[in-house]
């Protein structure tokens, strides 16, 4: 038997795409520093990808000159691979919301990390052909986490919120497998 293959497109650590792993499919975590996106090479019957290309430039946060070319060819890479796919079961690009919109126009779905059971407010978008996973929880906690938390290994802040929440992963994947 074939497995499924999911392609986790500038996957990180892998959170997204872990309850995919977990569940027998084939996950393919296409990442710096063992594979850079703009030169790697799918394979052929792809089932699903998950793409989350880098947000600092897109960010709103960020302060002074940003590098929208360079950062517009991450995603570029990302799509182009989508592309290749006309009959994907889902896929999907993540960013926090910013400016990716301008270049992308208005994500079909947004989502803070609180509403699927973390500790954090991160506004989220999503642009893509998916279905679209259940919040879990509705009322926003009176007190939410900074960024990082205390006692949490050292990580920069853009390391820290980078990492797809664990209860966002396991609704996608309820909602796509």
């Amino acid at each position: 038997m074939n497995k499924k293959i999911i392609l986790d497109l500038c996957g990180g650590t892998g959170t997204w795409s872990e309850p995919y792993k977990n569940a027998g499919y084939d996950v393919r975590n296409i990442t710096l520093p063992n594979y850079d996106i703009r030169t790697y090479k799918p394979p052929k019957n792809v089932y699903g990808i998950l793409a989350a290309p880098p947000c600092t430039e897109f960010s709103v946060a960020k302060n002074g000159k940003r590098d929208f070319p360079g950062a517009l060819e991450i995603v570029r890479a990302c799509l182009d691979i989508i592309w290749e796919y006309p009959h994907l079961h889902f896929w999907a690009l993540e960013n926090p919301r910013g400016m990716l919109s301008r270049f992308l126009g208005r994500a079909p779905y947004y989502f803070e990390q609180w509403e699927f059971g973390g500790n954090r407010r991160k506004p989220t978008a999503l642009w893509g052909r998916f279905d679209k996973p259940k919040k879990t929880v509705f009322i926003k906690p009176e007190i939410l986490a900074p960024w990082p938390e205390k006692g949490e290994v050292r990580k920069t802040r853009a390391q820290t919120r980078a990492i797809t929440p664990p209860g966002f992963a396991r609704a996608f994947f309820l909602a796509n497998k």
